[in-house]
């Protein structure tokens, strides 16, 4: 009887450790669109479900602003008047972002990003 309640407990603990990951920092980014590749990098700053920073490509460098719950990621950025939009997961270790991105309802692909 204690065997499932402690591997409850781990498993708990586990799903703990990925929500509380702090995404804090640098993170190279690869993305693939249907209107081409590309690879911006992200820093950003948490602040509890709060995410800033900036989003740096070869055109220059914006202001993003996002938030983090349960694993999940979203980041916008406006890039030259349009709005882009990243959401994700975060995997186990906090140290890799992968989901879908939209620009602007224009070009939609998929992003991984990994922390520096």
């Amino acid at each position: 009887m204690k065997k499932p309640l402690i591997l409850l407990a781990a498993v708990s603990f586990l799903a703990l450790t990925v929500f509380a990951a702090d995404l804090s920092g640098t993170w190279n980014t690869v993305v693939t669109t249907s209107a081409g590749n590309g690879t911006p990098t992200f820093v950003l700053k948490q602040d509890g479900e709060k995410l800033t920073g900036s989003y740096t490509n070869q055109f220059g460098t914006s202001p993003l602003t996002g938030t983090i719950k349960d694993g999940d990621v979203k980041i916008e950025v406006v890039l030259g008047g349009m709005k882009a939009t990243y959401v994700g997961k975060v995997d186990g270790g906090g140290t890799k972002i992968e989901g879908t991105c939209d620009y602007g309802g224009q070009v939609s692909g998929t992003f991984t990003a990994t922390k520096k």
